[in-house]
């Protein structure tokens, strides 16, 4: 059946000219103060229907005083940190909920955030975006496989969003950038602070070229409770989530926990039955998400973005011609590629296995492994692709 091509302008709210818009002290103030509304008040005002957060210029415009003194005052200290956050630089924004900037898509999720705090281009928060997670501990297979589906992704129009965390999600941002794609990381802390540390890098080229979210105000720390309430931004932001690696007890489940409650499309890479990271993933495709090999199986359920001549113009038309060619050229280390699991395997085992010479099975690995097909790691060789 031949998909419906959907243009950038054909989808809601598709990413415009560069919009900012500015709150006043009053509103700014009167916003924080909503933002640290216990969810209780939240549900008896709910259960009361009355109504909250309608107008960008006071959220309680529609509150007796009754209601209004039990929204809780704001400390001046983060008052001010924000403020002064936002006059730092032009690219600080503070997105409230009754914004026409504040994403559609994120407004209908169960308790959405509140306030967004943005820094860098904030139209990519309306490109239609698929979410990339997994483990911080990721192995070369998933960090591999995280690279080569993110880069197809954007080359197909797809914007990535994940947590900039160490692993899976810094691999997927760095792949989408590489690629000329456009990437959204959602933090678990202050915008204004970068965690983990040594993502630094990266959290400032995200910050030039993409766009780094938060719904806590600048200078709010880190909290592992923190990360569980951000987890339910990436997926919200997004069409569908994707776990490259990610055991039973992996955060990234959540993630695709929330998802399935957003009314997501779940995905799941495959890995070895033997590697306790990917344990989680495997539970996900038994309860039915998507299994994934490449980038084709997620676009397959996803709305087509570019259309060929799209691709063809951009210069990232796929190579048929040439994959074709690849696929027909025989490997001359297939034998051995063939004992190399996706797990560490030792050199012992692939001496045993294919009964060469070490010299000789030492110089088909360097050979695997500078065409891509293989990576050393500590205790032997993992495989890294799939044919």
């Amino acid at each position: 059946m031949m998909k419906t091509v959907v243009t950038q302008a054909m989808l809601p709210n598709a990413p415009g000219p560069k919009q900012t818009e500015t709150l006043s002290d009053a509103a700014l103030q009167a916003w924080l103060s909503y933002s640290f509304a216990p969810m209780s008040l939240l549900h008896l005002l709910d259960k009361h229907d009355v109504p909250l957060g309608a107008c960008v210029n006071d959220p309680f415009a529609q509150l007796n005083p009754f209601w209004r003194k039990q929204m809780p005052p704001v400390e001046p200290g983060v008052l001010n940190a924000v403020k002064r956050w936002l006059d730092e630089d032009e690219s600080h924004q503070v997105i409230c909920q009754a914004s026409a900037h504040y994403p559609a898509i994120l407004g209908e999720i169960s308790c959405p955030p509140r306030l967004l705090y943005t820094c860098g281009d904030t139209r990519l928060l309306h490109q239609p975006m698929l979410a990339i997670v997994g483990s911080r501990r990721a192995s070369p297979y998933g960090l591999n496989q995280a690279q080569e589906i993110s880069s197809g992704l954007v080359r197909h129009g797809w914007g990535i969003c994940s947590g900039m965390a160490m692993g899976i999600d810094g691999a997927a941002h760095q792949s989408a950038l590489q690629a000329g794609g456009s990437t959204v990381a959602v933090l678990g802390c202050g915008v204004d602070i970068c965690y983990p540390p040594r993502q630094r890098s990266l959290y400032q080229e995200l910050k030039q070229h993409a766009l780094v979210v938060s719904e806590f105000y600048p200078g709010a720390p880190a909290k592992s409770d923190h990360f569980l309430r951000r987890n339910r931004i990436i997926s919200g932001l997004c069409q569908g989530v994707f776990v490259v690696e990610a055991g039973l007890r992996s955060g990234s489940l959540s993630t695709a926990r929330f998802g399935l409650e957003q009314n997501r499309l779940i995905f799941a890479l495959p890995g070895p039955v033997t590697q306790q990271s990917y344990t989680g993933n495997h539970k996900l495709i038994q309860q039915g998400a998507y299994l994934v090999t490449s980038a084709e199986d997620i676009l397959a359920e996803l709305p087509v973005l570019k259309s060929t001549q799209d691709l063809e113009v951009s210069g990232t038309k796929p190579d048929i011609e040439g994959q074709k060619e690849n696929q027909r050229k025989p490997l001359a280390n297939q034998d051995l590629l063939a004992n190399v699991g996706f797990e560490t395997t030792s050199i012992d085992s692939l001496v045993t296995r294919t009964r060469l010479p070490v010299a000789a099975l030492m110089n088909q690995l360097i050979s695997l492994e500078l065409d891509g097909w293989v990576t050393a790691v500590p205790g032997g060789y993992v495989r890294v692709r799939r044919e």
